[in-house]
């Protein structure tokens, strides 16, 4: 069975290691990390992951930026992107179906179980997406 490919784009170096031992540890996952939003985009390219959880608010690069250059790739447009952030809480997400601005939020903190769900709904959704 292949493994589904996630990239974490997030500046908080020890969280991006928790979430990448934890996705791992609790199913089929194969996590990169980076970061550096600036740098998003070339790992996408390399990785070639099948959904991509992206942090808003970084130091070099905003998430709205990294989002804007996927989306203007080719190769990267289609790929989901799940904005995981301490920006909005827990409670905001939930009030709005989980999507804020066209594009599906997790709120920091989130458990394991939350993301791997969230995870799931996403890859299902790109699934659906594209055999119409």
């Amino acid at each position: 069975m292949n493994k589904k490919r996630i990239l974490i784009v997030d500046d908080e170096v020890s969280f991006t290691r928790l979430v990448k031992l934890n996705l791992e540890q609790a199913g089929d996952y194969e996590v990169r990390t980076e970061s550096n939003g600036a740098l998003a985009v070339s790992a996408a390219m390399a990785f070639k992951p099948d959904l991509i959880l992206l942090d808003n608010i970084m130091p070099d690069l905003d998430g709205g930026d990294v989002i804007a250059r996927l989306k203007s790739n080719a190769s990267l447009k289609d790929i989901p992107v799940v904005f995981l952030t301490a920006t909005v809480r827990k409670q905001e997400v939930d009030a709005r179906g989980g999507v804020i601005g066209g594009f599906p939020f997790v709120a920091k903190p989130v458990t394991v179980s939350a993301l791997v769900v969230c995870i799931e709904e996403n890859l299902k959704n790109r699934q659906v997406r594209s055999e119409k």
